[in-house]
């Protein structure tokens, strides 16, 4: 690491540390030639590649924004959107990939969506996964419904007798 005060082309670590639950870390640095200390934030970049082919750092915040349009008019606030957009960056960041298409952020939001509300969900889907057709919304609301009655527990309603 390159000294910021005298630009020597070495410096020597003296303390790491993780910080941010681990997503990063901090170095404490000194430098041979100056003597002088100084200190580096290291942090693991997750880029997403759109379709274009054009590359740039994930967004939180481009998540929510996508997830809101979704939600519009739904009972949802902007705690649950931060939480979504929390679970959609650590399971991306699971994968171990330093690039992500954006197609698979997209479809890394449906899981959470699903458990959020429904009808977001659907509006979501439909885009990520295509829908061509009143029949592709049927078959997504129908697989909603053999899920609720497999699990009932999840939504809070009862199985029927």
């Amino acid at each position: 690491m390159r000294c910021p005060f005298c630009h020597h082309a070495d410096s020597r670590v003296i303390d790491s540390r993780d910080v941010d639950e681990g997503k990063a870390t901090r170095r404490r640095r000194s430098c041979p030639e100056c003597g002088r200390r100084f200190t580096t934030v290291e942090e693991a970049v997750l880029a997403v590649v759109k379709r274009s082919g054009v590359t740039e750092p994930f967004s939180r915040g481009k998540v929510v924004t996508g997830v809101r349009r979704a939600c519009q008019g739904r009972p949802v606030d902007e705690d649950a959107l931060a939480l979504l957009a929390q679970r959609v960056e650590d399971a991306v960041r699971a994968t171990g990939v330093a690039e992500i298409p954006s197609h698979e952020v997209g479809l890394a939001i449906l899981g959470p969506l699903r458990e959020l509300d429904e009808v977001a969900y659907l509006r979501f889907a439909s885009v990520y996964r295509s829908f061509e057709s009143l029949a592709d919304f049927e078959a997504e609301i129908q697989t909603l419904r053999r899920e609720q009655v497999e699990s009932p527990e999840k939504t809070g309603e009862t199985a029927p007798a």
